[in-house]
């Protein structure tokens, strides 16, 4: 089979498409064909390599994605095959009473695929079947693909918030995956929503996905229409995952006790705080990462009822996986890049 792969750190230069042994399922795995994989920026991370994060090589990249059910491993019975599904991108050891709390992502092992061990840039992957999740009818599997990395991470975003009804909510980089899945969500809870975006074309998708106001950050003045929009209170929530090029104007933009939330940094991974207006307006930060695979069901279900939508920027070949990586690098990308294998 194919599979998407790097041997080394570096550009989408170094993504190869090999050809490697088809894996066979053990007790309680399902084998999978790979329908649809999304490219997110962590594969980016994972390429490029980052300080003190060791990847063993060959890697296959790619987080989340969607399959079709072809074989059953001893004792897997959840799946028949030919059944659609959506390939988990996150996995842990924790026993059913964590699960039960939605707490699987907080775990000491919690773990993702195509960054901690090989993930689903291929054309067929074994998972235990816990890790898989049957698609709702009628759902098309490469928009679906687009869901399961970015929904859960917006929703782990505003969890960690403790986003409330009537708050106003700013999201940095609206038209992202992330940015795109937190406006929804965030609507949806009841919080008036505000969102950045680079371009004409990415604010007027952030106002079609329910945003109040879409605002240019590549202005220097953008904090202050932040202010404007809020009567001089500012954010109450921000949803950051920018970093270093958005940071001081989100730190500008939060009320005071508001919280920023970061779940990472497209633009480098160091920051600075003005301490003094950190405690003096009793504002948090704090991190987020991923969250719980209890939360897929509800996401996939509004998906299918049509609340909430994926963001589809384009499907193309795994082959032509080293553009997807290129556009994703330039920010020349509204939404999210799917890697349809065998095309």
């Amino acid at each position: 089979m194919k599979a998407l792969r790097i041997h080394r750190h570096g550009g989408p230069e170094v993504l190869a498409l090999d050809d490697i042994p088809e894996p066979t399922p053990g007790p309680g795995d399902v084998l999978v064909r790979v329908l649809a994989a999304s490219v997110n920026h962590l594969d980016l991370w994972v390429r490029r390599g980052m300080p003190g994060f060791p990847v063993p090589f060959p890697r296959i990249l790619g987080c989340d994605g969607t399959g079709e059910v072809v074989g059953l491993g001893a004792g897997a019975s959840a799946f028949k095959a030919g059944q659609k599904v959506a390939l988990e991108p996150g996995y842990c050891a924790a026993d059913a009473r964590f699960e039960a709390y939605g707490r699987d992502h907080l775990e000491a092992d919690y773990e993702i695929r195509g960054e901690h061990s090989d993930g689903f840039h291929a054309e067929y992957v074994v998972l235990p079947e816990r890790y898989l999740l049957a698609l709702p009818d009628g759902l098309d599997p490469i928009a679906a693909a687009a869901v399961p990395l970015v929904f859960l991470t917006a929703w782990g975003m505003l969890d960690r918030a403790q986003l409330a009804r009537g708050e106003t909510v700013l999201v940095l980089g609206g038209a992202s995956g992330v940015g795109s899945a937190a406006i929804q969500i965030a609507r949806q809870r009841g919080a008036r929503v505000l969102a950045t975006a680079g371009s004409d074309v990415k604010r007027d998708l952030c106002l079609e996905l329910g945003a109040e106001a879409a605002i240019d950050h590549r202005s220097l003045d953008w904090p202050k229409e932040v202010k404007r929009l809020t009567a001089g209170a500012g954010a109450d929530v921000v949803v950051e995952h920018v970093g270093p090029a958005t940071w001081a104007g989100s730190m500008r933009s939060l009320a005071r006790c508001g919280r920023l939330v970061t779940c990472g940094g497209t633009t480098g991974p160091t920051v600075e705080l003005n301490l003094p207006h950190l405690f003096i307006k009793n504002q948090s930060v704090l991190g987020s990462t991923m969250g719980p695979a209890s939360a897929l069901p509800v996401i996939f279900d509004r998906v299918a009822r049509g609340i909430w939508r994926p963001v589809l920027d384009s499907a193309i070949s795994m082959s032509r996986a080293w553009e997807a990586h290129e556009r994703l690098e330039a920010r020349d990308v509204v939404g999210k890049i799917v890697l349809v294998p065998g095309h």
